[in-house]
C-alpha cells in the first residue's frame, strides 16, 4: 500500500493532495468515520465532523479557516481538500498562520510552492490570498527583537512572491495588547510603520481580551478606534518610508542573532529558568482562575514551550519585570555599539521609523517595569537557591538593558519624551506597588495552604490584585 500519510515526506504529501484535488472521486464516504473506530482516531473524527459542520452552514456565515502552527504547503492543501470532500459549497479561504521563527523564515518558500500548483492557485477566488503573521508565539520563541525583524523581513519576501504569481495578498496580523505580543498603544504609528508595500489599503488584525472592551466597549470609543484604523491605513499609502539598505539589514541580522541567542540561553538553555518562572510569578495560579478564553497550556504538561503566549506575557506583567519584551535586546545593542557598526546603529534609530518604533516600545515597557518589585516576589516566593541566583542575574540584565536603551536613544531617563506616560505612572505606581505586595503575600499563603478553608477567599484576593495590576500596567491583552 501507500503507507501512512504521516510517514510521507513533504513532496509525497503535496503530490498526493494535488492528485486528490484534481480527482472527482470522494476521499471518504460521509459518516464512515463513525463506523470504523479502529481506523479513525478521536482527533480524526473530531476534524471530519468539523468540516461536516462547516458544509451545513449558510454562505458567508464563516470567513477564514486559519491553520495554527502552519509549517508546510501540505498543511494548507489538506484543509482545502477536506473542505471539498465534505461538500462545502463555498469553501472558506484557507489562511496559513506562521508563528515560530522557523515558520516565518520558511513562509515565502511555502507560499511560492503553493502558488506553483495549478490545483491550488485555481482555488483562489479572485487570486486573493490571506496570510496570518503570528506575533505572540514568534516573540516567545525567539525574543522580541529577533521576532520583530523576522516579521518585517518575511512580509516583504511574501509580497515579492505574491507579485511574482500575480496574487493579491492580505496580511492578517495576530497581535495582542501587550508589546510582547506585537501590540502598540499608538495604533496609528503602529500601522504606518509596517513594512512598505505590505498594507496597500488592506489591514486585518486581532483584537482580544480586555482590549476589545477598551477599544470597542462603547459606541463613541468604537467609532474613535475605527477612525484611527481607517486614517492609518489611508495614510500608510501616502507616507514615504525608506526600505532598509543592505548595511542596515546586515546590522539587523546581527542584532537579531545576538538577541535571539541571549534570549534562548536563559529561557531554553538554563535549567533554572522554569522553576524560577513558576515560583516567582503567578503562572501556575493563572491556569486555575477563570480569566482566559483558552487553557493556559496547549498541553497539560511541559515547560515554557507548551505555554500559550497570553499567560506567558501576563505572568511577567504581574510581577512588573516584563521579561519577554526586553530580554536579549540589551545584549544585542551593547555588542553592536561596541563594534564598528556603532554609527550605523545610531543612524538606524534616527532615520528608520520602523526600527525606532521597536526600540521606543521596548523603552516604554522598561519605563513601566520595576526590578525592585520583581525582587520582592523572589524574596517572598522563591526558595530554591539556584533559582534565586538566576533571579539576581536576570535583574542585572534588566538594569543593563535600561542603560543600553538610554545609550542608543540619548535619553537621560526612560521615556523622557512621553510626558503623559510619566505623569500617569507617577499617579498609578504607588497604588500598583501596594497591589503587588498584596499579591505576593496572597500567592505565598495559597501555596502554603492548598485545599484549605481559605482557598476561595485567597482566590478572590488574587483575582482582585491581578485585575488591579493589569489595569495599572495597561496594554495587557
Amino acid at each position: 500500500g501507500l503507507g501512512s500519510y504521516l510517514q510521507w515526506d513533504e513532496a509525497a504529501r503535496v503530490n498526493w493532495l494535488t492528485n486528490q484535488l484534481q480527482s472527482k472521486r470522494p476521499l471518504i464516504r460521509s459518516g464512515a468515520w463513525n463506523e470504523n473506530d479502529e481506523i479513525f482516531t478521536p482527533t480524526a473524527v473530531d476534524t471530519l465532523e468539523t468540516f461536516n459542520m462547516i458544509s451545513e452552514q449558510y454562505d458567508e456565515s464563516l470567513g477564514a479557516y486559519v491553520i495554527s502552527q502552519c509549517t508546510s504547503a501540505s498543511d494548507i492543501m489538506a484543509v482545502l481538500l477536506l473542505q471539498r470532500d465534505a461538500g462545502v459549497k463555498k469553501p472558506l479561504r484557507v489562511v496559513p498562520l506562521f508563528e515560530t521563527l522557523d515558520d516565518l523564515n520558511g513562509a515565502a518558500a511555502t507560499m511560492d510552492q503553493l502558488f506553483n500548483i495549478p490545483a491550488y492557485i485555481g482555488s483562489l477566488e479572485g487570486r486573493k490570498q490571506e496570510v496570518m503573521i503570528g506575533y505572540s508565539d514568534s516573540a516567545k520563541d525567539a525574543g522580541r527583537l529577533a521576532a520583530t525583524w523576522a516579521q518585517y523581513e518575511k512580509q516583504l519576501e511574501l509580497v515579492e512572491v505574491a507579485e511574482k504569481h500575480s496574487v493579491d495578498m492580505t496580511f492578517f496580523h495576530g497581535k495582542g495588547g501587550t508589546v510582547g505580543r506585537g501590540g502598540n498603544p499608538n495604533t496609528f504609528n503602529g500601522i504606518v510603520e509596517h513594512a512598505p508595500g505590505t498594507v496597500n489599503g488592506q489591514f486585518r488584525v486581532t483584537e482580544q481580551g480586555e482590549m476589545i472592551n477598551q477599544n470597542f466597549g462603547y459606541s463613541d470609543r468604537a467609532e474613535r478606534t475605527l477612525d484611527i484604523y481607517t486614517a492609518a491605513v489611508l495614510a500608510e499609502q501616502h507616507t514615504d518610508r525608506p526600505l532598509p539598505n543592505q548595511e542596515w539589514k546586515n546590522v539587523m541580522d546581527k542584532l537579531s542573532d545576538i538577541s535571539c541567542d541571549a534570549y534562548r540561553k536563559i529561557v531554553r538553555g538554563d535549567e533554572r529558568f522554569v522553576p524560577y518562572f513558576r515560583a516567582a510569578t503567578p503562572e501556575l495560579e493563572l491556569s486555575k482562575l477563570n480569566i482566559g478564553s483558552r487553557p493556559a497550556k496547549r498541553k497539560a504538561t511541559g515547560g515554557v514551550e507548551s505555554l500559550r503566549a497570553i499567560p506567558w506575557i501576563f505572568a511577567w506583567t504581574q510581577t512588573r519585570l516584563n521579561l519577554p519584551t526586553w530580554l536579549g535586546v540589551g545584549e544585542a545593542i551593547n555588542q553592536v555599539l561596541a563594534s564598528e557598526d556603532e554609527q550605523t546603529l545610531r543612524q538606524m534609530y534616527n532615520e528608520w521609523g520602523s526600527f525606532r518604533t521597536t526600540i521606543d516600545l521596548v523603552e516604554m515597557i522598561l519605563s513601566k517595569s520595576d526590578s525592585s518589585i520583581a525582587r520582592h516576589y523572589e524574596d517572598v516566593l522563591v526558595s530554591d537557591p539556584a533559582a534565586v541566583d538566576l533571579g539576581t542575574e536576570i535583574r542585572k540584565i534588566h538594569d543593563g538593558t535600561e542603560k543600553a536603551i538610554k545609550d542608543l536613544t540619548g535619553h537621560k531617563i526612560l521615556a523622557e519624551n512621553d510626558h503623559l506616560l510619566l505623569q500617569l505612572m507617577a499617579v498609578r505606581n504607588p497604588y500598583v506597588d501596594c497591589l503587588n505586595v498584596l499579591q505576593a503575600e496572597t500567592l505565598k499563603r495559597m501555596r502554603a495552604n492548598e485545599n484549605s478553608d481559605e482557598e476561595q477567599v485567597l482566590n478572590d484576593a488574587l483575582l482582585t490584585t491581578i485585575t488591579g495590576v493589569a489595569n495599572g500596567m495597561g496594554n495587557t491583552g
